[in-house]
């Protein structure tokens, strides 16, 4: 059953700690699910009430950039951080719908049916599709580009950071194609060309997205630097206080 530890029975309550040494950081809290035999979710909950959600893969590093987003001014953000596993292999076959889909479809109906129905239930969050981001970095970055692709109706935004090449544009994409923010470095040519051929994709099916390509090479510095932009660029234009007519604190 979601929200409860790992093994059965009802779970510790979730685990709470600070996101950063600046009080105004914000919280995380971490819970352990079944799936999988035992995985966590890291939601950042933003000092105050969010206009927006994020939920990402590699959770437990992406959700920590919650900070970042205060830093720089960005919208108030709830980021929900599904974890990985540490494993390369195993991650590909969750992010990508290519190479073991049975693994994939596992992993995708936890991330988009378990884990959001927890986080409605937990924080009283259930923004609109305007209003929620997938997002995720490298294989991750496939991963958003599916999800998004495969739930417009869930997520009305993308944030894909260096995309593997794994999961290419289908041969045609059909509308709704949620608005899409890429980014890759010119020192990453092999993601960089990935990043580039979906953004030629969406295009010429005339969707909303963006190109975004940074001196820097494969890793944290380019994705963290960037995601306060992705997230500036989906929720900059919201009307004030549109975010406290879905959304409740913990």
């Amino acid at each position: 059953m979601e929200g409860q530890a790992a093994g059965g029975g009802e779970g510790p309550s979730p685990s709470r700690e600070a996101a950063g040494a600046d009080p105004m950081a914000g919280e995380l809290v971490t819970e352990t699910f079944e799936y999988d035999g035992g995985r966590q979710v890291t939601v950042y909950v933003p000092p105050r009430p969010p206009e927006a959600v994020v939920f990402a893969g590699d959770g437990q590093r992406i959700a920590r950039w919650g900070a970042f987003l205060e830093a720089a001014g960005a919208p108030p953000t709830v980021i929900v951080g599904v974890h990985g596993p540490d494993a390369e292999t195993p991650r590909l076959h969750e992010y990508s719908p290519v190479f073991d889909p049975a693994r994939f479809a596992a992993h995708e109906q936890f991330f988009v049916e378990a884990v959001r129905r927890w986080v409605t239930s937990r924080f009283g969050v259930a923004p609109p599709a305007r209003r929620t981001a997938v997002f995720g970095v490298s294989a991750g970055g496939e991963l958003a580009l599916a999800l998004g692709l495969r739930h417009p109706d869930v997520y009305g935004v993308v944030f894909s950071a260096s995309p593997g090449g794994g999961y290419r544009p289908p041969g045609v994409l059909r509308a709704p194609i949620p608005r899409t923010y890429l980014v890759a470095g010119t020192l990453e040519p092999f993601f960089l060309e990935n990043a580039r051929r979906w953004a030629v994709a969406l295009r010429d099916a005339r969707a909303d997205v963006v190109l975004s390509e940074r001196v820097a090479g494969h890793g944290d510095p380019l994705w963290r630097g960037e995601f306060p932009r992705m997230v500036a660029w989906a929720f900059g234009r919201s009307r004030a206080g549109e975010g406290q007519r879905w959304s409740g604190r913990p």
